[in-house]
């Protein structure tokens, strides 16, 4: 058995207690019944009662070996590869997660609940195949989604976040910027039909950030729709498809 990185997963029995170090994955694996650990930053759903392992860049190893767990679901890009090795080397089965695009989110989702936790496919899952599988629509305006500001940092290319909101009929303007997939830019440069202001990483509101972007549409939105993949899917595809 391979995990997304194509890295050997070798699991001595079936996975029944999990830790989760992805909070799109909490969320995702929560109705399962298996998770025994998640980080501080796995917010959903509300009111989830597990161990928790501190963040997604600094998890407290010897608190999630203490677990006990027969897997642990990480993602390349949220957490550090240190952490997944040092893990591996302390016998915990490690299963590491890749996604940069919806199609892959879906396809990542299907292969831990079939393959690696060999459980049913959750209804949502095949409801977010549906809405978000078809045929890319046109697109109907540009879009900019600063993430951080001062320093101001941008979604740029190769990211989950500007997939999702290409097959919303969005083009990113930041899409093949040289700079990276997360782009430290000045303001002035952060120019687009319309401008999203997600509540994380950095949590914009009403009063910080729109006064820096006059004449432009901005609009405040939700950081988990924007970059989680697992149930938000869905309302993701109700939000952003209908902007």
């Amino acid at each position: 058995m391979y995990d997304d990185m194509g890295t050997p997963v070798h699991l001595p029995r079936l996975p029944r207690r999990v830790v989760s170090l992805v909070p799109s994955l909490t969320e995702a694996l929560a109705a399962t019944g298996t998770l025994v650990g998640a980080t501080d930053w796995c917010t959903h759903p509300a009111g989830l009662d597990v161990t928790r392992v501190r963040g997604t860049k600094n998890p407290d190893r010897a608190a999630v070996t203490a677990l006990a767990p027969d897997l642990v679901i990480a993602n390349k890009e949220e957490n550090r590869e240190l952490d997944v090795r040092r893990l591996r080397e302390a016998g915990v089965p490690v299963w590491v997660t890749v996604v940069e695009t919806v199609p892959q989110a879906i396809r990542s989702l299907e292969r831990l609940f079939t393959e690696a936790l060999r459980v049913g496919e959750p209804e949502w899952l095949g409801e977010a195949r549906e809405l978000w599988a078809g045929e890319v629509p046109p697109v109907t305006a540009s879009v900019a989604v600063p993430v951080w500001r001062d320093p101001w940092m941008v979604v740029g290319g190769s990211t989950f976040t500007g997939d999702l909101l290409r097959r919303a009929g969005f083009a990113n303007v930041f899409d093949g910027d040289a700079r990276g997939r997360y782009p430290g830019v000045e303001v002035s440069e952060i120019r687009a039909d319309v401008v999203l202001l997600p509540d994380e990483p950095y949590a914009f509101s009403a009063t910080d950030g729109p006064e820096m972007f006059p004449g432009v549409e901005v609009r405040l939105v939700s950081g988990r729709l924007l970059t989680w993949y697992g149930p938000s899917l869905v309302e993701a595809h109700r939000v952003f498809a209908g902007i």
